[in-house]
């Protein structure tokens, strides 16, 4: 399994990853179309291959660019359970080409077995989702504000995780955002903080982990330097050195990553 992530973080969010033998998967559309193709092809992937989209939630920063990606490729299924199609169909006007699944159920799209477990997010009904091909799986898990029982079970499976680390809770209470906005980002429906990234990993210890990217920074309320620390410290409390950590970026897309 071959990952690219073309963006992360609230401006939008994109990832493809290719099976072993060669299938490509896309997880959300949070960028234009234009700038997905431009950020895909400076990375040699053709998103019109892709067996399918899978959708995380119904926030603008994963879906933007679904009309126009519907519109150039019409027969690439999309793939979100149904509270999560029907609110991007309201929002985009993309009413057909879902392909609707349950949360929690199993599914499969081209070689790709595709678990959907639940989030906590201010969203119509937020998933991650671990992604298998028989040779290795992915776990992607952001935008959430507390630690579901699905997303420690699927990151206890993974030989890759794309995890959020969102903020840092001081640069958070001491920005400039609204107390609204920060009582959403801090709450149970809101953002994983960097600490609670680190705690989880303290907790599941993945013993198939082998590439670890912590993904969905705040630009304002976090930093990569703190990001990495916290996850490091965890990193060697469980004697993991084992593990590749890195930082994932809103404007450029990732190294290519091999899984495992």
């Amino acid at each position: 399994m071959r990952l690219r992530i073309f963006a992360s973080g609230s401006k939008g969010n994109s990832l493809a990853v290719r099976s072993a033998s060669g299938q490509l998967l896309l997880v959300d559309l949070g960028l234009s179309h234009r700038e997905l193709k431009a950020r895909a092809e400076a990375c040699c992937v053709d998103v019109g291959e892709a067996c399918g989209v899978l959708f995380t939630h119904d926030h603008v920063d994963h879906f933007t660019g679904v009309t126009q990606f519907h519109k150039h490729y019409p027969d690439v299924p999309l793939f979100a359970n149904g509270d999560t199609a029907d609110a991007i169909a309201a929002k985009s006007g993309v009413s057909d080409g879902w392909a609707v699944f349950e949360t929690a159920c199993e599914f499969e799209v081209g070689d790709f077995r595709v678990t959907p477990f639940s989030m906590s997010h201010d969203a119509a009904d937020p998933v991650g989702y671990l992604i298998e091909d028989g040779a290795a799986a992915l776990f992607i898990g952001t935008d959430t504000g507390v630690v579901t029982m699905g997303v420690r079970d699927a990151f206890g499976r993974c030989d890759c995780a794309v995890l959020e680390s969102n903020h840092d809770p001081v640069l958070l209470q001491t920005s400039n955002r609204s107390p609204t906005l920060k009582q959403r980002i801090a709450g149970r429906s809101g953002h994983l903080a960097n600490e609670d990234a680190a705690a989880l990993f303290r907790e599941v210890n993945p013993p198939r982990l082998k590439v670890l990217l912590l993904a969905h920074l705040s630009e304002e309320c976090n930093t990569p330097s703190l990001a990495r620390a916290a996850m490091k410290q965890a990193l060697a409390d469980c004697d993991r050195s084992d593990v590749r950590l890195a930082i994932l970026d809103q404007y450029a897309p990732s190294e290519l990553v091999e899984i495992p």
